[in-house]
């Protein structure tokens, strides 16, 4: 046992504890704000790959919530040591892991790197004693890094433009108060670009997808996601067109490739989700601002929340409502992001971005609590002066 009294430990986006009470307490008021299904059928069986943070973690809270869902959630967490409290991935599994016993649910959390095989053999294992057949994978991992199971190569992904070198304004909080500052990338070397193919593409995806075949695991009209984004024409430079776009381009052609591939009605769609305040997107240049300048233009009413998308892509998947598919066949969620005018305004916003957040403080201001509550802090109605436990059992760990 570890009991304390803690406080943030921040520099700039880079947050190095977290707050048990502040997560648990995020997880329950995303709990609370996903409305329960008036009826239940069949409990699906649900494998999620990074379970535990962004979309992911709305997903399978949406379909614990909605859809009954039983199954296993894969995540790959830190925990407390002598220095540092757990990762706030690991606090928040532990909190789902008792909302899920609480309701009377069956669902498994498994910590381990979802790249290495011996975890594909884990969770495979598990689902043949457990639960057999998958209904829906949901794929949802984001990494720095990834191991080649096949060479024991370690890729390193990068952040950088493609082709041409990107300067952006972007937007710092040195001190916790919003600045505008400017970010220089020089283009990416090609062995960078295909490193970060090797991390972030459908190559992993593909192998789960394979994995559970060859294991007969695979449920009659099995469906499958993977997360992606799009985005705005004001981000493409570093995102859609850099080296994170070509990822996601080898994501949406490894859909199209698993779709030809899947018998008895099977299916494997990319997702195209909105914008969203994640531990991931926060290290990207550029998109801080751009989210913070998005919320100003859409307003508190206007914006979609990961969870809210997440029942929405459910429903789709389910039957209940009608697939939004574009001409590429990917699942589109941003429809609110990147209604014209919206983007418009966004787009007058970016042209003095000082000047914007000085007229609107409260886009900064919430982009900057958003980020904050990833970790834990700055949670409404947690008692941060309080001491408390940070060595937290590993769900089924006691």
């Amino acid at each position: 046992m570890s009991i304390q009294q803690i406080a943030p430990k921040q520099r700039g986006y880079l947050i190095v504890n977290s707050h048990p009470a502040g997560s648990e307490a995020t997880v329950d008021r995303q709990w609370q704000r996903i409305e329960p299904a008036a009826s239940a059928g069949r409990a699906p069986v649900a494998l999620v790959l990074g379970a535990s943070a962004g979309y992911g973690q709305a997903l399978l809270l949406a379909g614990l919530r909605r859809q009954g869902i039983r199954g296993i959630g894969v995540a790959y967490e830190a925990d407390a040591t002598e220095r540092r409290t757990a990762t706030a991935g690991w606090y928040r599994t532990a909190a789902t892991s008792a909302l899920v016993e609480r309701s009377g649910g069956d669902f498994t959390f498994v910590n381990a790197d979802a790249y290495a095989d011996a975890t594909r053999a884990e969770v495979l294992k598990l689902l043949t004693e457990r639960y057999g057949p998958v209904d829906y994978l949901v794929y949802s991992l984001a990494s720095p890094r990834r191991t080649d199971p096949a060479t024991g190569e370690v890729h390193h992904s990068v952040i950088k433009p493609l082709g041409a070198s990107y300067t952006s304004p972007s937007l710092l909080f040195d001190g916790g108060a919003p600045q505008i500052g400017t970010v220089d990338l020089t283009p990416a070397e090609e062995a960078e670009r295909a490193a970060t193919v090797k991390v972030m593409g459908g190559e992993d995806w593909r192998l789960w997808v394979r994995a559970l075949a060859d294991a007969e695991l695979l449920a009659p009209g099995f469906t499958t996601v993977a997360l992606s984004y799009v985005g705005s024409e004001i981000t493409a430079p570093v995102y859609r067109q850099g080296t994170i776009g070509a990822a996601k381009a080898h994501l949406e052609a490894t859909a199209r490739q698993l779709q030809t591939e899947l018998a008895d009605g099977g299916r494997a769609f990319t997702v195209v989700a909105g914008a969203a305040v994640t531990q991931a997107s926060t290290a990207i240049p550029s998109i801080a601002l751009y989210t913070s300048l998005l919320r100003i233009a859409l307003g508190e009413d206007g914006w979609r929340t990961t969870d809210e998308q997440a029942v929405d892509l459910w429903e789709q998947l389910t039957g209940a409502k009608e697939l939004t598919l574009d001409e590429q066949g990917r699942i589109r969620l941003d429809g609110w992001e990147l209604d014209p005018a919206v983007q418009d305004r966004v787009r007058e916003l970016w042209a003095d971005p000082a000047g914007a957040l000085a007229a609107e403080p409260d886009g900064a201001a919430w982009f900057y609590n958003q980020f904050r509550q990833l970790y834990g802090w700055d949670v409404p109605g947690v008692d941060y002066t309080a001491e408390v436990e940070t060595s937290v059992p590993w769900p089924g760990q006691r």
